[in-house]
């Protein structure tokens, strides 16, 4: 059977049919659910094996990018997101979805001293909104969305915070195993922080991160909006491959064992 997956639907959301296309095409039975219904019908979580949250602006964006859906995460659904990843069912956020995920602390676990590593998406380096095509590369055997993935991905990306840092205290390395996606040149070789194939000056060229489990990850490129060969700007110029389809195919593969 398809496995069932669950898009999330918050106000301001957008590219969740642009999802329902790429999970359907990697075999999925995906579902949108407004998240007023969700509030209602909380026991919908436990029916799918797979979640996703969309980009877009939820909420607007009001109070800083994610902030007010995150909120509703961790007020609303808090016992049932944490049950979901606790079963190593395969979640995803995208953008707008992997801001909501950080500020709800899906990505933190805690450290020997008890204290959970502090990490953020904040404004891009470059003091605007960035919205172009870079090229990511699969770096993560352990997440389970990037295990077998040698190719790099090219597709957009969309937002105006998705600078990935750690609070000044924390070492870098201690978080370089979260790191699933790093941002690289078009000919896949590193970024080396350099703008534009690091778009927005994200520390070690983080473009996702997964959890520690590894069925969680977040990014902030669309892979999304590149799963025909006819998406890609250069397509009509012979470019082709680099598809972001086969990210949404790991996801489903292992949800069917869910």
């Amino acid at each position: 059977m398809k496995p069932k997956a669950l898009v999330l639907q918050a106000r301001g959301s957008n590219r969740d049919l642009d999802v329902i296309e790429a999970l359907t095409l990697a075999g999925a039975n995906p579902v949108g659910v407004p998240l007023n219904e969700l509030r209602t019908r909380t026991a919908l979580f436990s029916s799918f094996q797979l979640l996703v949250i969309p980009g877009g602006f939820s909420y607007a964006d009001a109070l800083g990018a994610g902030k007010l859906l995150a909120i509703d995460l961790s007020s609303y659904f808090a016992d049932e997101i944490a049950s979901f990843v606790e079963a190593g069912k395969p979640v995803i956020g995208i953008c707008n979805g992997f801001q909501a995920l950080i500020k709800a602390g899906v990505f933190s676990r805690k450290n020997g001293n008890g204290s959970f590593p502090s990490m953020t998406l904040t404004f891009n380096a470059q003091g605007h909104f960035e919205c172009r095509w870079v090229t990511i590369k699969p770096v993560s055997q352990r997440c389970i969305w990037t295990q077998d993935l040698i190719d790099e991905i090219a597709c957009p990306v969309a937002h105006g915070e998705g600078n990935y840092q750690v609070s000044s205290e924390q070492n870098p390395s201690d978080l370089e195993e979260q790191i699933a996606l790093t941002y690289t040149r078009s000919d896949g070789t590193p970024a080396n922080g350099e703008y534009p194939a690091n778009p927005n000056g994200s520390l070690l060229d983080t473009a996702g991160i997964c959890n520690y489990q590894g069925n969680v990850l977040g990014l902030m490129p669309h892979p999304e909006n590149h799963i025909y060969a006819w998406q890609h700007p250069r397509h009509t110029r012979g470019e082709v491959g680099k598809s972001g389809l086969k990210l949404f195919e790991n996801g489903v593969r292992y949800a069917r064992k869910m």
